[in-house]
């Protein structure tokens, strides 16, 4: 056989649970969280486009975070959707590579795109009065553009080194959606070195920026509480938020990536709370914490009511 080729057509995924019963309530709960997902990120695209006094650095790079949680979250939601309703729990060789490479596309653009978010912070703070002009509308397009392409680049190596691995035994995926970690597990080959591979490409990666986005933050906030009065409470409390919302999209993906690809328990519960609760815990984050994103999103609210009685 040679090295690239593959006798598996297609994987089944073990899911959560083959009780029907279960499945169901499984379901509601993660249709609960797609539409919720939508909504609020789709709330503050569309807040964010409408609203003049919002067309700022911040919240443009904003809403392009929400569109990538939109994206990120269809990549999974939608599978294990069907896959729940239809009670068939299937995916094809091929689907399986695609969802690989469009889920570590949107994840990769999420984490660049929040390094851009700290980036922009760290300029609003430190350069207030040149900020508007460093960032300017075609940095700003610029830098969202580049999260995209430093996905595909993360995205195009998974995939590069899983194509190149022969699958002709199992095909038994213990997870809910097609991931390296237990995919590469399948393999009939040596996977020391592909494991090695991806462990850099995503876990150490993916730690080395948690931490410099930590140090970034902990010396925006000293900035804030020392030198910063006109709008402390505002600055810190957007930076907090950020803060969070970076912690829920990089630990549990730490505590699946970083480290040789051995399936624990917990894997599956860090994958859905970084694929599915992540994108829509982020727009939840951000319009709670944000007093004026708060304030303009009433006020739509209140003009849809009062056109509907209208």
């Amino acid at each position: 056989m040679e090295k690239n080729s593959t006798a598996v057509t297609e994987f089944v995924l073990l899911g959560f649970s083959q009780n029907p019963r279960i499945q169901s309530l499984l379901f509601f709960f993660f249709l609960t969280v797609y539409s919720t997902t939508w909504l609020g990120n789709l709330t503050i695209i569309v807040t964010v486009i409408i609203t003049p006094s919002l067309h700022t650095p911040m919240y443009f790079l904003l809403a392009n975070l929400a569109v990538v949680d939109i994206s990120e979250s269809t990549v999974t939601s939608l599978k294990i959707l069907w896959d729940l309703f239809s009670h068939t729990h299937t995916i094809s060789y091929n689907w399986c590579i695609a969802q690989i490479f469009f889920f570590h596309l949107t994840g990769g653009a999420v984490v660049f795109l929040l390094v851009v978010m700290a980036v922009d912070r760290y300029i609003a703070i430190y350069k207030p009065l040149r900020y508007l002009v460093i960032m300017n509308r075609g940095v700003c397009i610029g830098l969202v553009a580049g999260s995209w392409l430093g996905g595909f680049a993360h995205s195009i190596v998974q995939i590069g080194i899983i194509i190149q691995l022969p699958f002709c035994q199992s095909n038994i995926l213990d997870n809910f959606f097609c991931d390296v970690p237990q995919l590469i597990k399948l393999a009939c080959a040596d996977t020391y070195i592909p494991e090695l591979l991806m462990v850099c490409n995503s876990g150490l990666l993916l730690t080395l920026i948690f931490f410099i986005l930590l140090v970034s933050y902990t010396v925006i906030l000293v900035k804030i509480r020392a030198h910063v009065t006109e709008g402390k409470h505002k600055a810190l409390s957007t930076c907090a938020a950020q803060i969070m919302v970076m912690s829920l999209n990089f630990v549990p993906g730490m505590f699946v990536y970083d480290r040789p690809f051995k399936v624990f328990p917990g894997d599956k519960v860090a994958s859905v709370l970084y694929s599915l609760l992540a994108p829509m815990l982020n727009s939840m984050i951000f319009t709670l914490r944000n007093t004026e994103m708060k304030s303009n999103v009433g006020k739509i609210i209140r003009k849809l009511l009062l056109f509907k009685r209208t």
